[in-house]
């Protein structure tokens, strides 16, 4: 690809008209944004893909490996995600609810078009077409809002449903199936019409994000606003970032404060992601080089918008001989979002849940033609497929043994609240079936 800089006045706003040009021009666009957070091992560039100049083939074998061979034979930039349900790849696995959104499992493309913009203004574009005539497109493009029509949002779990499952799961633990689960709900809007960049607009100045993210692929549109990476290579060091631990942000500076105060010193938060901090560093040694994984941060406190949440940091040098893809398959899906032992929590997840994951709690990111990569977790993230006008979004938490049923769901309750705000009508409420 050839890259040419130029300079626009207004970044920000140069950037929200590529991306509306984009959606109406192309059946596949991807847009990656930190929204000027700051995050330890940098968070995502901002970044607009535009078109499928090359569709990876998934259709033999390991999906992991057909990535890494696609690249190997042609080393370019891809953008992509992996579905949840690949792990059904992996293991012995399935999935038995229905697929109500229609994403693929995978899809990973080489884009025709990538942009960056950095907020002083400067444009670097790669591509092997006219920059000038895009540029021109980009710069003269008017649009009309899409006229929008929103439902309420129904939870597809009742509130005593939840309960009882989560009392299921404590019971599990018990038993010793498992330690911790990651247990989620499905949000949904039925007979809903979105105009999907306004509202990831919408979303992104409710709830800005290190790992933001907007997808488009023919009529299926994710909108996302995830504070959590799943794993980074740079160079041979791999980088996975786990969050367990979230509380409200308070509503005066010393109130804001108590919280912050009360999430780092949970005993119950901090057992939480020491259990997936534990999982993680097993997943990055199967691929790492022996004695190179370590913890560099455990219980860091991050705040965003609406929350606080407890991060920590685990890095391993990769092995030689090692497959970057290996690195992914082996940590994939996240201990973040499964729970441990992993294999066991993800047959709970299915047999508990009442929605399949999909899109949803995998990962969505891109490889350098020099094979390095960044990955986020897909959460507090809509799905939209505009054909069935339907919408669905899923949040959850980590279930162990101390677990207070009634105050997981308040905290589903607050994870769901941005998108919640965004979708339905201001005077409707959430109904649980």
């Amino acid at each position: 690809m050839n890259s040419v800089r130029f300079a626009v006045d207004n970044a920000e706003s140069w950037r929200w008209n590529a991306l509306r040009w984009a959606t109406t021009q192309h059946a596949f666009v991807m847009w990656f944004a930190s929204n000027g957070i700051e995050y330890p091992n940098n968070p995502f560039p901002d970044r607009l893909c535009i078109g499928a100049k090359r569709v990876v083939s998934f259709a033999d074998g390991d999906a992991f490996s057909a990535l890494f061979r696609a690249h190997r034979a042609d080393p370019a930039f891809l953008v992509g995600y992996f579905g949840y349900d690949l792990k059904n790849q992996l293991e012995a696995l399935d999935s038995r609810h229905p697929d109500r959104l229609g994403f693929p499992e995978i899809y990973f493309a080489e884009p025709e078009w990538v942009i960056d913009v950095d907020p002083a203004g400067i444009v670097t574009v790669w591509g092997d077409g006219d920059v000038q005539s895009l540029r021109m497109a980009i710069d003269q493009h008017s649009f009309q809002p899409l006229q929008q029509t929103l439902s309420a949002v129904q939870c597809r779990v009742s509130r005593a449903d939840y309960l009882a499952n989560v009392e299921r799961i404590r019971q599990y633990i018990k038993e010793g199936e498992v330690y911790e689960l990651n247990y989620c709900v499905e949000f949904f809007a039925e007979n809903v019409i979105l105009d999907p960049v306004a509202t990831y607009e919408a979303l992104t100045r409710r709830s800005p994000m290190p790992f933001s993210t907007f997808l488009k692929l023919d009529n299926r549109y994710l909108m996302g606003a995830s504070p959590e990476r799943f794993l980074k290579k740079s160079g041979n060091r791999l980088i996975s970032q786990p969050i367990k631990g979230t509380i409200r942000r308070g509503q005066s500076p010393e109130e804001d404060e108590r919280l912050r105060t009360q999430l780092l010193n949970s005993e119950k938060e901090r057992a939480e992601n020491l259990m997936i901090v534990d999982l993680v560093r097993n997943d990055l040694a199967r691929s790492g080089q022996t004695g190179s994984v370590r913890v560099e941060e455990l219980f860091g406190i991050y705040t965003f918008r609406q929350v606080h949440q407890m991060i920590s940091t685990v890095s391993a040098t990769l092995r030689e001989g090692v497959a970057w893809s290996d690195a992914i398959k082996y940590a994939f899906p996240m201990g973040s979002m499964t729970g441990a032992p992993k294999i066991r929590a993800m047959e709970l997840i299915d047999e508990l849940e009442a929605s399949r994951r999909g899109l949803f709690s995998g990962a969505i990111g891109f490889v350098t033609p020099d094979g390095d990569f960044d990955f986020n977790v897909v959460i507090r993230s809509l799905q939209y497929t505009a054909d069935s006008r339907y919408a669905s979004f899923s949040v959850g938490s980590a279930i162990t043994y101390d677990a207070d049923p009634a105050q997981e769901w308040d905290e589903c309750l607050l994870k769901a609240q941005a998108i919640r705000s965004i979708l339905e009508p201001a005077t409707t409420s959430v109904t649980a079936g």
